[in-house]
């Protein structure tokens, strides 16, 4: 019997620590459903205040009254103080996709579908793509401020004591002047980007204006140009959404303007994407 004693004296010494491993892991356990289980219902609660936004949203702009002369104001914003950015980047981008997709063609013997290439890549793709992420980064995060500093000035607040409702002045009239006028940059954009492609065109070879444009706009069906324009109106609602909701709810703190900010940003630029994703499934199942 005295050699079983030292087995018999560590039983009760390896019995506590195999508890205290079980109950370590038992509370990480608990920790880690607590803190999914808060991410979840902050989640839940972002959805819900999402909704209740766009409820007001859409009340106030059927409620009769519309504030026609900040929506005027919005809509030379966000137009007119763009053009030059948009002009800048749609005649790079139709500039850089001809100087690429030349030597290919070349290669190819195909140098005649040039133009009508560039064109049908812009219209359908490129370019309501790239002009929609550009206003995603102005227009988003200008109105995302702009809502944020009025937040933490109290100026939303002094709109609602002095019987001007805030949703319907500050809200919907942004959200409907990105939504117009978001199309005819797009529109915009494109025109610049076969411009562009005229200019990249030149640089090894010699092409009027009017043939190349005949041979462009030769290429464009109408199922082309329908969908790439009914997709922009959705990407200017979603870009000014976005940025008002941001700027509306933002906290009480001077670093809650940037966060606005920024948050407008890489959420509407991430919406466009996803947005563009589902316009393009839902028109080739039309087409298909």
């Amino acid at each position: 019997m005295g050699k079983f004693t030292p087995i018999i004296q560590v039983i009760p010494r390896v019995l506590p620590k195999v508890r205290d491993v079980t109950k370590h892991s038992m509370t990480r356990l608990s920790e880690k459903t607590l803190e999914q289980t808060g991410l979840f219902s902050r989640f839940l609660m972002d959805v819900a205040d999402v909704s209740l936004f766009i409820g007001r949203l859409v009340r106030e702009m059927f409620s009769g009254h519309f504030e026609w002369k900040e929506f005027f104001q919005q809509c030379f914003q966000i137009g007119s103080k763009s053009l030059a950015l948009i002009s800048i980047t749609g005649a790079i981008m139709g500039l850089v996709l001809t100087i690429q997709s030349r030597p290919v063609l070349v290669d190819f013997g195909a140098v005649s579908m040039l133009p009508g290439m560039v064109a049908v890549s812009l219209i359908r793709e490129m370019g309501p793509v790239i002009t929609a992420l550009i206003c995603a980064g102005k227009v988003g995060s200008g109105m995302g401020a702009e809502l944020g500093s009025m937040k933490v000035t109290e100026q939303i607040e002094a709109m609602e004591v002095s019987s001007t409702n805030p949703m319907r002045f500050l809200v919907v009239t942004r959200v409907l002047a990105a939504t117009l006028m978001i199309p005819l940059l797009v529109l915009y954009a494109d025109l610049m980007g076969i411009l562009g492609s005229w200019a990249g065109a030149n640089i090894k070879g010699d092409v009027t204006f009017s043939l190349f444009f005949s041979q462009a706009f030769s290429s464009i069906a109408f199922i082309d140009f329908l969908p790439a324009v009914v997709k922009t109106f959705f990407f200017g609602a979603v870009i000014g959404l976005v940025g008002t909701y941001k700027g509306y709810n933002a906290g009480r703190g001077t670093e809650s303007v940037g966060k606005a900010a920024n948050s407008a940003v890489v959420l509407a630029s991430l919406l466009v994407i996803v947005t563009d994703m589902i316009a393009v499934q839902i028109t080739d199942m039309l087409m298909s």
